[in-house]
């Protein structure tokens, strides 16, 4: 046949340029806003000890640079912001009580207001450039070229130009780069991409595959079905853009609240530099005095302080056990939990099939079976076929025979020669189905139907045993989804694998539903079903055919050892596999939250008790800035204390 070999054009890769060089500035973007809120923090140190020692001139100047530095990222976000919006928001209600405190001499004040709302920022910056990446990373996975077959003549040419009915050939190891429908030849394709089955499917003339799989053997020719932009793949990608696109209802209440908060303040402060004048009798000195004091203690410090010192400490203890979160907005879901769902291959259990059971006839010695069996299958690269050799080796210390004579059977198994003996293994269609499921009293049966595969071998056309295999469940599996069910949390397994092998699953991991036939799209439909029924709902997955749905839940839970998909999608990553994990982070969840409301209760009654004793002429500014600030010590202290297990 002959080849013609075309460049790709550069434009078709200016995604991955423009994502690499983005992903560089936003690096640079959180490490200068973290550099700049701890030099603001050591410039408050340095202007405080001057201060102390009398060097006030010098101390007011350190202080002003600590104002700068500090502060620029902040007010040029709060001016840009209140500018695109037309609406004025906390950053710049920090900026004016932060220059309203050094207005009237409190310079160290300002600054450590400065300080917290700068570094606050910076983690901000942190979390959300992460939550972003699995864009990319599903974008790799996507074959750039295909090989488009005009003629009998071979063209490389970019995914993008593919039409529906045009033939295109996938050779062993590559991934395909289109949905379609096979047309020449015959393979086993690895879906974990798309459904997440651990075993391949054995694809026929006629099968459906999508793109993004693995074609593991023979080269196979496919007709295209869809264009690449409807392809399942593709459809992944926006479904995961889509998801994190959408707000939470709390992020949404926020930036409500902030906007009321703001104006609120701001009209309080400029009635308060003019009213107590002409209604009190105030002087103007007081009543400026007076609406300084208020622009201080009205400040949201010790309202900021009361979430993120004890998110930060719920985050840093869930670290210290394994327990990976991205954002505090995350953790705080976890703790409203109803329902969870889990994905099966990878997750409930190990992910790769292992031999569970081994039923050979009485006059049949069980080790010499398992000797030859595992010397045909160290022939084959089925995924199959190698567990069955991994199992061997791991139970007996045989060595393997010499095979004279191996054939392939394609989609059935495998047939051999051993010292003049004819031997065949796989399905049992190979080795008569009807015989196959009534051996040793239907044993066959009873095991199917505990959702394992069944691999039959013969000798010399007669059967001498079977082996069953399994992706068997987490030996934690179990504990976990119990703790949950104690925390009150109902939980639901989604696969791709059939009916009987969901079924049994099901049971084994004691799973209050299952859902089988899972493809990503229904896995994100059956969310968001359980997001109408329970409102907060967690997703557990490792595989790329998982992002979307991890995107769609309320809180998105991987495997540390999945995709890294799955890994960058994800809002919480459980880093050594560890399921009761889970139960553990709910319940920091609840803690934290009690903690950050008995904070914010308390904040906001210190704030309004200090506008009212302000009001009525009762504190003045020193008693002012040490109820703020001493009210901010103490909600950060009780935020602290989730450090502790």
């Amino acid at each position: 046949m002959n080849t013609e070999v075309n460049t790709v054009p550069k434009q078709h890769n200016v995604y991955k340029k423009e994502s690499n060089t983005s992903s560089f500035f936003k690096k640079i973007k959180v490490h200068g806003e973290l550099i700049a809120a701890i030099a603001s923090g050591i410039l408050i140190a340095i202007g405080w000890i001057l201060a102390h020692y009398d060097y006030s001139t010098t101390s007011i100047v350190t202080y002003i640079l600590a104002f700068i530095i500090g502060g620029y990222a902040k007010a040029r976000e709060g001016i840009t912001d209140t500018i695109a919006e037309k609406e004025l928001n906390v950053e710049m209600l920090m900026i004016f009580a932060a220059i309203g405190s050094a207005v009237i001499g409190y310079w160290n004040e300002g600054a450590i207001l400065i300080f917290i709302f700068a570094l606050s920022g910076a983690l901000e910056t942190y979390t959300m450039n992460k939550s972003h990446k699995e864009i990319s990373s599903l974008m790799e996975l996507q074959p750039e070229e295909a090989t488009l077959i005009i003629n009998g003549i071979e063209k490389v040419v970019h995914v993008s130009s593919l039409q529906v009915g045009d033939e295109i050939l996938v050779k062993p190891g590559e991934r395909i780069p289109a949905d379609g429908r096979l047309l020449k030849g015959e393979s086993n394709v690895d879906q974990a991409a798309i459904t997440g089955e651990a075993i391949p499917v054995r694809k026929t003339v006629g099968d459906d595959v999508f793109a993004g799989t693995v074609n593991l053997r023979g080269s196979i020719s496919i007709e295209v079905t869809k264009p690449n932009e409807d392809s399942l793949f593709q459809k992944i990608i926006k479904l995961v853009q889509s998801a994190q696109s959408e707000k939470s209802p709390s992020q949404l209440f926020i930036e409500k609240f902030e906007g009321t908060y703001v104006k609120f303040v701001l009209i309080a402060v400029g009635l308060m530099m003019f009213l107590p004048h002409f209604l009190l009798g105030w002087t103007w000195t007081e009543t400026f005095y007076r609406a300084m004091i208020l622009l201080v203690v009205a400040s949201p410090c010790a309202l900021v302080a009361s979430i993120m010192p004890a998110t930060l400490s719920a985050i840093s203890n869930g670290a210290k056990h394994g327990i990976l979160v991205k954002g505090g907005i995350h953790l705080e879901q976890l703790g409203n939990l109803k329902a969870i769902a889990f994905d099966k291959t990878g997750t409930l259990t190990i992910g790769k099939p292992e031999v569970t059971d081994v039923i050979v006839k009485d006059s049949i010695n069980k080790e010499e079976f398992l000797r030859v069996v595992a010397s045909i299958e160290n022939q084959s690269t089925h995924p199959l076929a190698q567990s069955i050799v991994s199992y061997v080796k791991d139970t007996t210390d045989q060595s393997l025979l010499p095979i004279e004579g191996i054939e392939d059977v394609p989609g059935f198994g495998v047939k051999a020669i051993v010292n003049d003996t004819t031997w065949k293994i796989g399905k049992s269609e190979l080795v008569g189905k009807d015989a196959a499921m009534e051996y040793d009293n239907g044993i066959a049966k009873q095991l199917a139907a505990e959702g394992k595969t069944i691999v039959f071998v013969t000798c010399n056309d007669t059967i001498s045993g079977i082996l069953a295999l399994k992706d068997v469940v987490r030996e934690d599996a179990v504990s976990a989804v119990a703790e949950l069910k104690e925390l009150g949390i109902y939980n639901v397994m989604l696969t791709g694998d059939g009916e009987k092998t969901a079924e049994a699953i099901a049971a084994e991991s004691k799973v209050d539903q299952y859902i089988a036939e899972c493809l990503p799209e229904t896995k994100v439909d059956h969310i968001k079903g359980l997001l109408r029924n329970y409102n907060t709902v967690a997703m557990v997955g490792d595989g790329i055919n998982d992002a979307p749905a991890l995107a769609t839940a309320s809180v998105g839970i991987a495997m540390g050892q999945g995709t890294d998909v799955a890994l960058e999608t994800a809002d919480i990553v459980l880093m050594k596999n560890d399921l009761p994990r889970i139960a553990e982070a709910v319940r920091l969840s609840k803690r934290m939250n009690r903690i950050i409301k008995q904070n914010i209760v308390f904040s906001i009654s210190v704030i309004m008790l200090l506008i009212l004793s302000n009001f009525f002429q009762i504190i003045d500014l020193p008693f002012g800035v040490i109820g703020h600030e001493g009210s901010t010590i103490l909600v950060i202290l009780n935020g602290l204390r989730l450090l502790k297990s």
